[in-house]
């Protein structure tokens, strides 16, 4: 089994103990030399200033190669793209370029009557710039409004042919979820990196809520598991157990690189990478 390439998800912190957590977070995984770190929007746009703070800020301070994440939602195409301008002059080059979801409580996506219509256009326009490195999110398991498997993988070249260079994976509990899909697409001729996303389960009941909103398979052998993990109060160790075993099972069918959707609770993700052999390579320096 190879040393895998790693990168981390932030979410951006929305008060001034979350913003002492993302910083204990990022002091955290830094040591393990990530090749990006990406901040995400919250539904609906709703985190969009802190984000455009949070990677301005992680970007000036931590060394780190921060990727920003960018969406569709409640926003004109000239606003977007002003706010891709902002990350662009701040020396922020990585966008990780999404449809984004619709605000709480709406019915679904509507684009903004001066927006963009969907994630292939963002991925246009911002490739014509020139100015990023862009990246796409996938689904291994059928995303919600997809007609079909086949669907996300039809959707998921478009992006890629209007300018993405790699895609993200929506988390998923079995590697053979992953390997199908990976299989899918080669048949479909993309042939552009994807990797899968990682979530080290920091709460069973959180973990699989999120699942099931965003259409991702719940084994039943995994729910029992930490059912029972639970009672006997092992929760940790089980999670800690199946997320180095997904993540081992992945590289030993070739993949290299993973990206670990943090939650900005880093102790599992540092564990799971540890027991990987992704050992510190670099010190984050303390900022006044």
């Amino acid at each position: 089994m190879t040393t895998p390439a790693v990168s981390f998800e932030f979410f951006p912190p929305q008060n001034l103990a979350a913003s002492f957590r993302l910083w204990d977070t990022v002091q955290t995984l830094a040591p393990l030399d990530p090749r990006f770190v990406s901040v995400t929007y919250g539904a609906g746009g709703t985190t969009r200033d802190l984000t455009r703070d949070a990677v301005a800020t992680l970007h000036k301070s931590s060394g780190l190669n921060v990727a920003a994440h960018l969406t569709c939602v409640n926003a004109s195409r000239e606003e977007t793209l002003a706010i891709a301008r902002g990350f662009a002059e701040a020396g922020v080059k990585e966008i990780v370029a999404l449809r984004g979801d619709p605000p709480k409580g709406a019915g679904g996506f509507v684009p903004h009557p001066e927006g963009f219509a969907n994630s292939v256009e963002l991925i246009e326009a911002l490739a014509a710039t020139g100015d990023f490195t862009i990246r796409v999110g996938a689904y291994p398991d059928p995303h919600p409004e997809a007609a079909n498997a086949q669907a996300d993988v039809d959707w998921l070249k478009a992006k890629l042919d209007a300018g993405a260079t790699e895609a993200l994976t929506q988390f998923f509990f079995e590697a053979e979820t992953f390997l199908r899909f990976r299989d899918a697409c080669a048949k479909a001729g993309i042939d552009k990196v994807i990797t899968p996303g990682i979530l080290p389960i920091e709460n069973w009941k959180g973990a699989a809520n999120f699942a099931r909103r965003c259409g991702t398979k719940i084994p039943a052998w995994v729910e029992e598991a930490f059912e029972k993990a639970i009672r006997d109060d092992r929760h940790d160790l089980l999670a800690t157990s199946l997320c180095t075993e997904l993540c081992s099972n992945l590289l030993d069918e070739g993949v290299e690189a993973l990206h670990f959707y943090t939650l900005n609770r880093p102790e599992m993700t540092r564990d799971v990478c540890h027991a990987l052999g992704i050992t510190p390579r670099v010190r984050l320096e303390n900022v006044a």
